[in-house]
């Protein structure tokens, strides 16, 4: 039987060659590191996570939790290996990033059907049956024959990277450990910040020099084509000083135990592994030089001897106009048989690449059989999602994170709580009902 390529070995790809391997098929998984870097990741693992190491809130009536439901249902492999690599983290999944890529790829290459291939495809594989997830850093040869196969030029916005600090250097006499609202244990670190202290952070922010965005420069930092969901906190900053205070930065829920009062901004640090020798600075992502990120951040409260493991930084990622090209099957319109997946579709967040390469992985599968692919219903969040990447306007297209509002509503007069709890039940029974008219596809069929 004719393997399967799969193009990219990030999350999406990950998990799309794992349903197809679990279907019994024999899949080539094309991963270019390390023989070609990209500007993002560290390492030549798969399922390399270069930005957060949380997956989401676990609660049951949050989006988050409501796709992790629904990804459990489809039997996803990665959610299996995110929970054996967790990490405290509230009432959110995040995991060891180092475990978690190791995990990943040690399963990926012990599988049977699956051989993983180092090497940097060229041009979009032209097989019968194949799925393209390599993500939002395409390396130049890949994205050209992709571009000339979808006709017009990509789309592209700028993604940041939050800073990572050691535990050892950090001042645990003024930090404190806490959850917001005292939520589950107290698996974050928070920087209090008292009024001057916000005020000298907001100064220097606007005052610090960035990175060159090379072709992308704009002269208004409020003006540049940064994804919304993970804004640099200097742009944030240039939209009002008191943008980080009512955003990744407010001080809701939390009291210093010391003093019994609310900080008037936090900045919380979540831990980076088991552990918790390592920490990220939760919404921080920045674009400034290197020193001055340095100097900033060792003005902060207990970060006076910070050791940094990583500093923010920002890369370009790129992703198709789907709603012109793909169904909401993640096939492409005009060539049957090519799925792609991951966040070169516009589906954005952990969770929704995970669900993307499942949802590519099982199609891909079904057309290996002879099967049309699945379509899941738009009352399930993964549904919604690739709907949205399908169907929405394609001339101001943007990526989309899983939200509730992707949702059909519910006709109901309930308060937010409630409407979300009801939103998840219908998504649990319309996603059983129809995994039990389409369950997963296997070898027991016969390849067309």
């Amino acid at each position: 039987m004719r393997s399967v390529p799969v193009v990219g070995a990030g999350l999406a790809g990950s998990e799309a060659a794992w349903q197809l391997a679990e279907a019994g098929l024999p899949v080539r998984l094309y991963e270019m590191r390390p023989v070609v870097k990209t500007a993002a990741h560290r390492g030549d693992r798969c399922a390399e996570l270069v930005c957060s190491n949380s997956l989401g809130s676990l609660l049951p009536d949050r989006a988050a939790g409501v796709l992790q439901a629904e990804l459990e249902a489809l039997g996803c492999g990665l959610l299996e290996i995110a929970r054996a690599t967790a990490v405290p983290a509230g009432a959110a999944l995040a995991v060891d990033r180092d475990a978690f890529a190791a995990a990943v790829t040690t399963a990926l290459e012990t599988h049977p059907n699956i051989e993983l291939v180092r090497e940097e495809v060229l041009a979009v594989p032209d097989d019968p049956v194949c799925v393209l997830a390599s993500g939002p850093l395409t390396s130049e040869p890949l994205a050209a024959d992709l571009q000339r196969l979808a006709g017009e030029e990509h789309l592209h916005f700028f993604d940041a990277l939050a800073p990572v600090v050691t535990a050892e250097s950090l001042d645990l006499e003024i930090l404190f450990a806490a959850a917001r609202w005292d939520a589950g244990e107290p698996d974050y670190l928070n920087i209090p910040l008292e009024r001057e202290d916000y005020e000298r952070l907001i100064d220097g922010l606007l005052a610090s020099e960035r990175h060159a965005l090379k072709d992308f420069e704009a002269a208004d930092p409020r003006a540049m084509p940064f994804f919304e969901r993970c804004l640099p906190v200097e742009v944030l900053a240039a939209r009002g000083r008191e943008a980080l205070r009512f955003g990744p930065l407010r001080p809701v829920g939390l009291r210093h135990p010391r003093t019994g009062e609310r900080p008037y901004a936090v900045i919380q640090l979540r831990a980076e592994n088991r552990d918790h020798t390592l920490y990220n600075l939760v919404g921080f992502q920045t674009n400034l030089r290197y020193p001055e990120q340095e100097k900033l951040l060792r003005a902060l409260p207990g970060m006076a001897d910070a050791e940094f493991v990583r500093l923010g930084s920002m890369h370009r990622n790129t992703f198709l106009r789907a709603p012109k090209l793909l169904t909401a099957g993640l096939e492409w319109r005009e060539r049957p048989g090519l799925f792609v997946a991951g966040q070169i579709t516009g589906m954005e967040g952990y969770l929704g690449n995970i669900g993307s390469g499942l949802l590519a992985g099982r199609n891909a599968a079904r057309r290996v059989f002879g099967i049309e692919p699945e379509l899941l219903p738009r009352s399930t969040l993964l549904g919604a999602l690739a709907a949205h990447v399908a169907e929405a306007p394609a001339k101001n297209f943007q990526p989309m994170k899983a939200e509730f509002g992707l949702l059909p509503p519910i006709e109901t007069s309930a308060r937010k709580a409630e409407r979300n709890r009801l939103r998840a039940e219908r998504s649990a029974a319309d996603l059983a009902a129809h995994i039990q008219i389409n369950p997963r596809p296997c070898a027991a069929l016969t390849p067309a």
